[in-house]
């Protein structure tokens, strides 16, 4: 005979120790919950009435337990969330679908606001029921401030870039299309930004480069070495170049994901033409260097022959009396051919002595009119030959502190100037005392030269009419204003009128500041 078996009864003792079990553990729970103080954890009855508060809910908000339990939650939010239904709509969605989560204003019991993650559970019984919610609260007010600071400085940053003019700053795709545009890429490139965005940056390069592959060659090293830097040629939109330093880096996310490139570029061709007008410049003087020492070499060469040759003429003119007319009229020009070439050696010596600062000045108590004098009677046959009158208006005792050699070789040069461009007219030369210093004039009634070349014709090797015309080698009017000048005097020209021109140079009687203590001290010429 078999018997069924009996379902076993807990004891009285075993549900009395599973009660207390879960007592503990409740009360344990409750323990942990009221000594969180990070976050505010609270529950709230069905009518959204508070029913508990912990430590962190006193902290972050402010009330305490006696002020907040049995409130409503809706003195949490703003006041503008209240009017407009906020806290109701939020504990409706939270008991529709079993919890909502929002970010938001909400406010302490001082008044102040605080930016807070809320996390609102409905609590249901074991049939389903609505009994309350849970809810929690986290202060994250620190943390927005941070993520602001943090949008704010990548807004000024941004402002910062986008009105930078003198450099183009813009980003590329990881395969090279342009994402963003400043005003400096529209400035220097000529594109807006809706006309290049999305293109790729090839459109920047000469087709030849652009079809090489050098584009992506470029980004190829930036990513592999961090850095791409180069100078060369750019296209404008216009289709003009110009000459840009580039630098291409690779841009990463905040877990190193390459997300594309950084690219600058800045306008040189400015820089440019000035390094290559340097250059020019450098290479200029280097040829004008070259040239004063080949003058300098050639007239030395050339002046020892030359003397010997003009000795050898002045022999046999003063010495055949009995020369056949004809062989001694050949024997006269070359004579005469003679000086003026040794007169050009000497001009072309001069130069290269102002050029090397060799020039110098010997001074001794001189008087300007007699060297005056002494020059024109020199020139008495060549004027009469070239139809010009010379008239002198010469004041006496005008004298100075003057190196007398160089004065006649200024004389010289300007009433020489005036019988080759005024033949036919006269020309006066006159000398006054003006003060401490003495004046020299040298006028004429030829053509004239105009004002726009009064400055040039000082200059080497310029002329105010071609040499085809008149001959020289345009150093005369050089040599004459450095001695003056030398002297610390000046030497200008003005118009005569009808016609003409009027040469003035003006000396201080006394040697300059600076040149020797006494009459035969050496000055030396500026350069």
């Amino acid at each position: 005979m078999s018997t069924a078996r009996q379902p076993v009864q807990p004891s009285p003792e075993s549900e009395s120790k599973q009660e207390d079990a879960h007592e503990e553990g409740e009360e344990r729970y409750g323990l942990i919950i009221q000594g969180v103080k990070d976050y505010a954890i609270f529950l709230v009855d069905a009518e959204g009435h508070i029913r508990t508060w912990n430590a962190g809910a006193e902290a972050i908000k402010g009330y305490t337990p006696r002020e907040a339990i049995g409130r409503h939650i809706s003195m949490f939010y703003t006041p503008e969330d209240q009017a407009a239904g906020r806290p109701a709509r939020l504990f409706s969605t939270a008991a529709q679908e079993g919890r909502v989560e929002d970010e938001g204003w909400r406010v302490r019991k001082d008044g102040t606001r605080f930016w807070a993650d809320v996390v609102i559970t409905a609590l249901r019984d074991k049939d389903g029921k609505l009994q309350g919610f849970s809810k929690v609260t986290r202060d994250l007010t620190a943390r927005r401030e941070a993520e602001e600071a943090l949008r704010q400085s990548e807004l000024r940053f941004r402002l910062l870039v986008q009105s930078v003019k003198e450099y183009a700053i813009f980003m590329l795709d990881p395969r090279g299309h342009v994402a963003s545009w400043n005003a400096g890429a529209a400035r220097i490139k000529g594109y807006a930004p809706e006309e290049i965005i999305g293109q790729h940056f090839s459109r920047f390069y000469p087709p030849e480069e652009a079809t090489s592959g050098k584009c992506a060659w470029e980004l190829e090293v930036a990513l592999a070495e961090g850095r791409f830097e180069e100078e060369g040629w750019r296209v404008r939109k216009d289709g003009t170049r110009f000459w840009a330093n580039v630098v291409i880096q690779p841009v990463r996310d905040s877990e190193g994901r390459h997300i594309g490139f950084a690219k600058v570029t800045r306008d040189l061709t400015e820089r440019r033409k000035a390094e290559e007008e340097r250059l020019r410049l450098a290479q200029a003087q280097e040829a004008v260097r070259l040239r004063d020492e080949f003058l300098s070499i050639a007239s030395h060469e050339l002046k020892t022959p030359l003397s010997a040759i003009q000795l050898q003429l002045q022999s046999l003119l003063h010495g055949a009396k009995d020369l056949e007319p004809k062989l001694r009229n050949k024997a006269e020009r070359a004579f005469r051919g003679g000086e003026r070439l040794t007169q050009l050696v000497e001009a072309l010596l001069d130069v290269s002595r102002i050029a090397t600062g060799r020039f110098s000045l010997t001074l001794e108590t001189c008087d300007l009119g007699r060297t005056v004098e002494e020059v024109v009677e020199r020139f008495r046959e060549q004027a009469s030959r070239d139809g010009c009158e010379l008239t002198l208006r010469l004041e006496e005792n005008v004298t100075g502190e003057w190196d007398r050699l160089r004065l006649e070789q200024v004389v010289t040069n300007l009433l020489s100037n005036a019988l080759r461009y005024a033949a036919g007219t006269p020309v006066e030369l006159a000398v006054r005392a003006e003060g401490d210093h003495a004046v020299l004039t040298v006028s004429d009634q030829g053509p004239g030269i105009p004002e726009s070349e009064w400055e040039r014709i000082f200059a080497r090797f310029e002329r105010a009419a071609s040499m085809r015309h008149y001959g020289g080698m345009g150093l005369g009017l050089y040599v004459s204003r450095q001695i003056v000048e030398g002297h610390g005097g000046t030497i200008s020209i003005e118009a005569v009128k009808p016609q003409g021109a009027r040469f003035i140079v003006t000396l201080p009687r006394s040697p300059r500041k600076g040149a020797g203590p006494d009459a035969s001290a050496e000055a030396e010429v500026a350069r």
